[in-house]
C-alpha cells in the first residue's frame, strides 16, 4: 500500500514514515459476494492515478515548498494563523469544530477558544472548514461550500471567483484558485481593518491592486531568503529572482502540497472496487447495498468521489453569525450569494465522502455532531430542522457570541423559509439500517489518513512559531 505523504524538508527529512497495515483479515467478513446486485452495477469505476492533476504527481520541490506554506502563519494579516489552524493534519485536514474560531483565536482543534481581550475574535467563521481530502482530483472544479470559485474556461483568469476580472492568470487548478481567497477573509486570516495593510486592503476588497493582498502577501515572500530559493527550485527556468515571486506561485505550491499529502483511494471501498471482495464485512456490504439503492444517498453522493458538486438545500439548521444575507444579516442564502438566483437559496454543495468518519461536525456549519445524526437529518429534513438540538454543537463557548450562534436557528419565520426549499422527500430506515449505512461510510476511510503528523514541519522560513 503506497504511502503518500508528502516528503517533509529540513529536520524531517530522514525520519521515517509510519506505516499503517490494514489487512482484510482485520475486517469481519460475511458470506456474501460481489456487492449489488448484478455485479456492481452502480458502483463507480476506481480511482486511478489518471484521475488527479499531474498524474497524481507534482513537482516534489514544489509539495515542499507549499507544505511550509500551509503552515506558516506569515501568509496571515496578523502573523497569528496559518492554513493548517483551520485544516491541520493533527485534526484530518479539519479543526473539529462546527465553526471555526478564525483569526485571533488561541490553540488548535477542538482546544481552540476563541481569544481574550482586544485579542478575541470578532466573529466566528460562518461555515465548517471543510477537509481538504482528494481535492487534487480533476473532478473538483467548484470549490467551497457555496461554489464560489469554480473553473471557467469563458473567463481571461480560467476561473469564475469573488475577484471576477480582477483574479490573476496562471492557477494551476481549482485547488490552487481556492487557495487565493481565505487570506483576504478578515475572520479567517487577514484580520480586521487598522490592525495591518493587508486587512486594510482585504477590508475595501482590494485584492489583486499594486497594494492589494495578494500583492502584499508576495511582497512578505520575496524578503525572506529560505522561501526565494524555494521557489526558484520549485519553478526552474521561471523564477530567477525574488522579484519573480508572486502569491499565484504560493497558491499553486499549496494545492500541490494538499493534493500528494491528502489524496485518500486506497480505502476497503476502494479495495473493493479493484476487485478485492472480502474486504468488506457483511454490515458494510449491506451499507452499501443501501447507498447506491433502497436509502438513495448515491443521488447526490455520485461518481467516484461521492458527490455530484451540485447544489442542494436539505434544511441544514443554519447557525452561527450567518453570511450577512437576510432582513437581520445573520442568514447564510448559499449559492445565492454566488448566482444570485433566489432559487439557489440555502442551496449547499454536495460534500465528498472519502474519509467522512474522520471529519465530524457535518454540514455547511457542522450543525451535526455525529454521522448517525447526519443520517437521521436526512430521511426527513423539515422534522428534523424543527426538533433540532443545538447541543451537539461543537464550539468554543463565549457569552456575547453564544447567542448569535443560536440566533438563526431560533427565527421561526427563517425555518419556514428553509422547510419551503427542502429537496428531500421523507423516507424510512429502521435503526440496523442506518447503522449499516455508518458501517459502509466508515469503510471510505483510508488508512493512511489516520495519522497525518508527519504532514507538519518542525519550522517554517518565516521563523514565525508552529504552536498555536
Amino acid at each position: 500500500m503506497k504511502n503518500r505523504h508528502c516528503p517533509c524538508p529540513g529536520a524531517i527529512l530522514g525520519i521515517a514514515f509510519l506505516t499503517f497495515i490494514f489487512t482484510a483479515s482485520a475486517l469481519a467478513k460475511g458470506p456474501e459476494k460481489g456487492g449489488l446486485p448484478g455485479g456492481g452495477k452502480g458502483l463507480p469505476e476506481p480511482v486511478t492515478d489518471a484521475d488527479y492533476h499531474a498524474g497524481g504527481r507534482p513537482n516534489e520541490t514544489k509539495v515542499i515548498l507549499g507544505n511550509l506554506l500551509f503552515f506558516d502563519k506569515e501568509l496571515s494579516g496578523n502573523r497569528n494563523i496559518s492554513c493548517a489552524t483551520c485544516h491541520h493534519s493533527m485534526s484530518d485536514t479539519g479543526d473539529g469544530l462546527s465553526l471555526p474560531a478564525g483569526e485571533g483565536a488561541q490553540g488548535l482543534g477542538v482546544t481552540r477558544n476563541t481569544g481574550i481581550g482586544a485579542d478575541a475574535i470578532y466573529e466566528r467563521v460562518p461555515r465548517n472548514a471543510p477537509p481538504v481530502f482528494n481535492l487534487g482530483a480533476k473532478i473538483f472544479t467548484v470549490m467551497f461550500h457555496d461554489g464560489r470559485v469554480q473553473a471557467d474556461p469563458s473567463h481571461p483568469s480560467g476561473f469564475r471567483t469573488p475577484a471576477g476580472d480582477n483574479f490573476p492568470a496562471g492557477l494551476d487548478n481549482a485547488l490552487a484558485a481556492q487557495a487565493m481567497f481565505p487570506v483576504t477573509s478578515a475572520a479567517e486570516m487577514a484580520g480586521q481593518a487598522g490592525e495591518n495593510a493587508i486587512a486594510d486592503a482585504a477590508a475595501i476588497g482590494d485584492f489583486a491592486g499594486p497594494g492589494g493582498v495578494w500583492e502584499l502577501l508576495g511582497q512578505r515572500l520575496r524578503a525572506i531568503p529560505e522561501y526565494v530559493e524555494l521557489f526558484k527550485q520549485a519553478y526552474p527556468g521561471r523564477i530567477n529572482d525574488a522579484a519573480q515571486v508572486t502569491y499565484v506561485d504560493a497558491a499553486n505550491a499549496i494545492a500541490a502540497f494538499e493534493a500528494v499529502a491528502w489524496r485518500a483511494d486506497q480505502s476497503p471501498f476502494d479495495s473493493y472496487l479493484r476487485g478485492d471482495r472480502d474486504v468488506l464485512s457483511l454490515r458494510q456490504l449491506k451499507g452499501m447495498k443501501l447507498f447506491y439503492g433502497k436509502a438513495g444517498c448515491s443521488g447526490c453522493h455520485s461518481g467516484k468521489f461521492q458527490t455530484d458538486l451540485e447544489f442542494h438545500s436539505i434544511c441544514v439548521p443554519q447557525v452561527g453569525p450567518g453570511k450577512g444575507d437576510g432582513p437581520g444579516q445573520h442568514e447564510d442564502f448559499g449559492r445565492e450569494k454566488v448566482t444570485q438566483n433566489p432559487e439557489d437559496r440555502y442551496r449547499f454543495r454536495t460534500p465528498p465522502l472519502r474519509n467522512v468518519a474522520l471529519t465530524a461536525p457535518y454540514g455547511h456549519d457542522g450543525a451535526f455532531g455525529t454521522m448517525e445524526a447526519m443520517i437521521r437529518h436526512h430521511l426527513n429534513p423539515p422534522v428534523s430542522l424543527q426538533n433540532y438540538d443545538p447541543s451537539q454543537l461543537v464550539l468554543p463557548r463565549r457569552a456575547d457570541l453564544d447567542a448569535l450562534d443560536l440566533l438563526a436557528h431560533l427565527d421561526l419565520s427563517l425555518r419556514s423559509a428553509m422547510l419551503e426549499s427542502n429537496e428531500l422527500e421523507p423516507s424510512s430506515l429502521d435503526d440496523e439500517e442506518i447503522a449499516q449505512l455508518v458501517a459502509f461510510l466508515g469503510a471510505l476511510t483510508d488508512p493512511n489518513s489516520v495519522d497525518l503528523r508527519l504532514d507538519v514541519p518542525l519550522s517554517v522560513p518565516s521563523g514565525l512559531p508552529m504552536v498555536e
